[in-house]
């Protein structure tokens, strides 16, 4: 059900979705949604930001962290962001919350994304060989330039635009 409730966030943002479209598609009445859920709509969004993150911490940022060989792991990241990210046919629901009216209250969790994943591929490009503050500069362009990529590839409706760019931020990360 959290995969459905995120899509429902992510077309509508989390002031849109109202309990009528929670509904329809859940295909869970009121009562049962608020039985599963009794902290009501922010219950529902903090579970489905939590699965995502448990979804890039195995996916994006373990791999970052903790592989052997770096390059690999830079690799990695970008073939999960791909997968993820549809391709750039998927927008961010992560940032879909740092954009709208709720930001404040799901700060922790939209900054928690964000410093997790550039500080792991910091660390990675670090032991790739990049001097530090080098390697902290290319992470941030790197989540930028994902994160853009994906609004721009929504916006000109052509997701190939994603799909070059992550090609070339991959080059300049040296990612395999």
């Amino acid at each position: 059900m959290l995969p459905q409730l995120g899509e429902v966030f992510r077309t509508h943002g989390y002031e849109g979705a109202s309990l009528t479209l929670i509904t329809a598609a859940t295909g869970l009445g009121k009562g049962s949604l608020y039985h599963l859920f009794p902290g009501g709509k922010a219950q529902m969004a903090k579970e489905v930001l939590a699965e995502i993150d448990q979804w890039f911490e195995r996916e994006v940022f373990a791999p970052l962290r903790d592989s052997a060989d770096a390059q690999a792991g830079i690799g990695q990241m970008f073939k999960a962001t791909d997968v993820y990210f549809r391709s750039g046919r998927r927008v961010c629901l992560v940032g879909v919350f740092a954009l709208g009216a709720a930001r404040d209250e799901f700060a922790d969790a939209v900054h928690g994304y964000f410093d997790r994943w550039r500080e792991a591929l910091a660390s990675a490009l670090e032991r790739a060989g990049h001097a530090r503050g080098e390697a902290k500069e290319l992470s941030e362009d790197i989540v930028a330039g994902i994160q853009g990529a994906l609004v721009l590839a929504r916006a000109a409706d052509d997701p190939k635009v994603f799909s070059r760019t992550l090609a070339r931020l991959k080059r300049r990360a040296g990612g395999r």
